[in-house]
């Protein structure tokens, strides 16, 4: 089973160094499962993110690198193939933004978007028109509908049909996709009055340090402005009711998980989410411009029969969830995976250094990069309240992220390079690229995002030339590559008779 959040920021839990009211059934699955400290998107958007997801394949190679193009994904077998071809059922309830439809699963509830779902009620019908409503704002006043109308508490209700109609001839896949805490930023109460304003986490920075970053965060800081003078102004609120929305999906995370009942015990539980929110840092919302941590860095964690209880600070990828899959399973590798299996991690082995020492990201949809006084035609007007935060401008030309335990370098279109000290500058403003005490490290990052940009290079169409692979899809490791070749006997029992674990 995926459960999987959208927009959600890491850090903000107790089991990630946050408040400890925050998740707290979330963090109690994980505490006997295995987190992953240090996972990473493949890119800070929707939909390319959740195609790196389905294909273990980086933007480049699939084709999708705006939230529009999702039916241009290119790929062999996706996770979807893999899971069939194993005898698996399929089972979608959520948000889907993906090169997936409703035919491709045995069962689909949705699509709930971020401002509507499929409408049971009247109730429902409300809702969703209060928070079109919204405009995609941070809510000033506590939601006046009830939980019951809430989209996760929608989607957790399907999710258990499903649950009930599924049986035990079968595995299942069960892929649960919340909305939130993706804007707009609102909960009902009691969630809304759980977290205090003056109780929020500070942060990094605020909009003092746009003149220390890209023209690209000065630029959307600038729309937004224009469209909502002093919009920052509710900087802590805003914090407060996206820790409000996070613990109104964790109590209805825990929901779910009571209705498994003893098949939890069978059942491989996967939570990530696809990208990461600002959350107020640099005076800025929802996501856009740059690569920061606030944006790169996901939740991510495994619980589950046979996965081996732990911390692992190996830099991960959402990109290494169908490589893990095909391990457990013992299917082929799909061609043109960029992916890492993390399987043998799971049963307790340590990612070699050489391969999960480094992780790379991407952002942007090609073309030549704009410039900060550019004012370009856009696919929402300039006037009024709404914008769109991923646009012709923020988007444009390419970024590249090269991260490692330490260190991120960026690398744009235009030649132009940034260097961040994530240890001694957590706000990443200091730029250090010039920097002649860290020459020798920004020339081992320079190498390694080479590296990394011809592995993400694509190795479709398969041709006449068979390819050299390794164990587990771990490229750069030579020689003993981890406990088991296929560790999916080791990591989880059959499940009902079936032969494989629920999923």
């Amino acid at each position: 089973m995926v459960l999987m959040t959208d927009q959600h920021r890491a850090g903000l839990t107790a089991g990630e160094g946050g408040r400890h009211d925050t998740m707290p059934r979330l963090d109690a699955l994980l505490d006997s499962g295995a987190r992953f400290d240090r996972a990473y998107t493949t890119s800070p958007a929707c939909v390319p993110a959740r195609t790196s997801l389905l294909t273990g394949r980086f933007p480049t190679a699939h084709r999708v690198r705006q939230n529009s193009t999702a039916a241009s994904a290119l790929y062999e077998r996706d996770l979807l193939d893999v899971l069939r071809s194993a005898g698996y059922s399929l089972h979608f309830c959520g948000k889907p933004h993906m090169h997936r439809g409703p035919d491709d699963f045995d069962s689909f509830h949705g699509p709930y978007m971020h401002e509507h779902g499929p409408r049971r009620t009247p109730e429902d019908a409300a809702f969703d028109e209060w928070l079109h409503g919204l405009d995609h704002r941070v809510a000033g006043e506590p939601s006046p509908h009830p939980v019951s109308a809430q989209l996760p508490y929608r989607i957790v209700s399907d999710a258990v049909d499903v649950l009930d109609q599924v049986g035990d001839d079968r595995p299942f896949f069960l892929w649960v996709s919340f909305p939130e805490p993706h804007n707009p930023y609102q909960v009902p109460e009691p969630y809304f009055s759980m977290f205090g304003e003056q109780d929020v986490p500070p942060r990094l920075a605020g909009p003092e340090a746009l003149e220390d970053l890209s023209w690209r965060y000065r630029w959307l800081h600038r729309l937004i402005s224009d469209k909502r003078p002093g919009f920052d102004d509710e900087w802590r609120r805003y914090r407060a009711n996206y820790l409000g929305m996070l613990r109104l999906l964790d109590d209805q995370i825990g929901r779910l998980l009571d209705h498994l009942g003893d098949r939890l015990e069978d059942t491989v539980v996967v939570f990530l989410s696809d990208h990461g929110d600002y959350v107020g840092e640099y005076g800025l919302q929802r996501k856009g411009a740059g690569m920061s941590e606030a944006l790169m860095r996901v939740p991510f964690g495994v619980a589950g029969p046979g996965v081996v209880t732990g911390r692992h600070r190996e830099l991960v990828s959402l990109a290494d969830v169908l490589p893990t899959v095909c391990d457990w399973l013992d299917q082929d590798l799909p061609a043109g995976v960029q992916g890492r299996s993390l399987a043998p991690l799971l049963i307790g082995a340590e990612g070699p250094p050489e391969e999960f020492g480094s992780m790379l990201g991407e952002l942007g949809y090609g073309g030549v990069s704009y410039d900060e006084t550019d004012r370009p035609p856009l696919h929402f007007p300039y006037e009024g309240t709404t914008f769109d935060e991923l646009n012709s401008v923020t988007q444009s030309g390419g970024l590249r992220m090269l991260v490692t335990e330490r260190y991120k370098l960026l690398v744009d279109d235009r030649g132009e390079e940034e260097l961040y000290d994530l240890d001694m500058d957590p706000a990443e403003q200091i730029n250090r690229v010039d920097d002649p005490e860290v020459r020798e490290v920004r020339d081992e990052l320079r190498l390694l995002l080479v590296r990394w940009m011809i592995r993400a290079a694509d190795d479709l169409p398969v041709g006449q030339y068979m390819p050299k692979t390794r164990p587990h899809n771990w490229r750069w490791v030579i020689g003993d590559t981890g406990p088991a070749d296929t560790p999916g006997s080791e990591l989880a029992p059959a499940a009902s008779g079936s032969g494989a674990p629920d999923n």
